[in-house]
């Protein structure tokens, strides 16, 4: 098990009358990932709720008037992985993918799949199917796309990615979803914090990642290859990341960069290690 202490604070210049958030940066609760303790502040106080959806994504709504704002949200967080061997690990075929899960083949507003299905075949259609062949699909998107903080936007799609060959981590995500789904290969983004980032990326974010659908499983893989994936905790899960944005915003606002700061606590006699790096498959899900 592996236990991080998480903290985030966004900080926000309404310039409006009002303005409105849906802010996703909680960590999810899931039945491999408990909160041990966290705590949420509003400063000045103001009209929140929150809302959980079926894939444990925490939607927090808040209404401010104009004027500063303040979020801040820390917790410490246990992840209880399952580490699978790769090569036990097998591709479903669409007619027994559970129907919760199809969603997942279709082409969204990011992940262009129907438009990377050429390419797909082209480059990985032949491989046999497998984990090995999702891990080639990491693999080629790491060694051919250029990680560039601020180098993308809001727009960038992954067939964006395919042609220019540079982004974020969302866009590597985007782009790896996009040619799993084109081989039939159910996939996912979901959001985190990049632990284990070299310091010389700056300083820690919000982190976009990769889960596939193996053998009645989600399995996680980062293809920007920045982060230690053991230390990714969960905070959103979505189709692509128009469905799991840290800030939304609506009304008139000036934003600050947020600051983030992810910490692994160690406790061996209770079983708690730190994030390591492995070869096995994992699943936080």
């Amino acid at each position: 098990m592996n236990r991080l202490r998480y903290s985030v604070n966004l900080s926000y210049e309404v310039l409006d009358a009002t303005a409105d958030f849906l802010l996703i940066v909680e960590a999810a609760k899931t039945a491999r990932q408990s909160i041990v303790s966290e705590h949420l502040a509003l400063t000045p106080t103001v009209d929140a709720a929150h809302h959980t959806d079926s894939l444990c994504n925490r939607l927090l709504r808040i209404h401010a008037c104009k004027g500063p704002l303040a979020v801040r949200y820390e917790a410490v967080v246990d992840i209880d992985h399952r580490f699978e061997d790769v090569t036990s690990l097998t591709e479903v075929p669409v007619a027994r993918l559970p129907v919760d899960v199809l969603s997942y083949l279709a082409p969204s507003r990011y992940c262009e799949s129907d438009r990377t299905m050429e390419f797909a075949m082209r480059e990985f259609g032949g491989m046999r199917p497998g984990y090995s062949r999702v891990y080639a699909i990491r693999e080629w998107v790491r060694n051919h796309v250029r990680f560039l903080s601020r180098s993308t936007n809001e727009r960038t799609s992954a067939i964006d990615t395919l042609v220019e060959r540079i982004g974020v981590c969302r866009d590597f995500s985007h782009l790896m979803i996009a040619v799993c789904r084109a081989l039939s290969i159910p996939a996912r983004m979901s959001s985190s914090v990049d632990y284990g980032a070299d310091p010389a990326l700056g300083a820690p974010d919000f982190h976009a990642v990769v889960e596939v659908f193996l053998s009645g499983g989600w399995y996680l893989l980062d293809p920007s290859g920045v982060s230690i994936p053991a230390g990714l905790l969960r905070i959103g899960t979505g189709r692509d990341a128009a469905d799991i944005p840290f800030a939304a915003i609506f009304g008139k606002v000036e934003s600050m960069r947020p600051f983030i700061e992810i910490q692994p606590i160690s406790d061996p006699a209770a079983g708690i290690d730190l994030p390591l790096a492995t070869t096995s498959a994992i699943s936080t899900w």
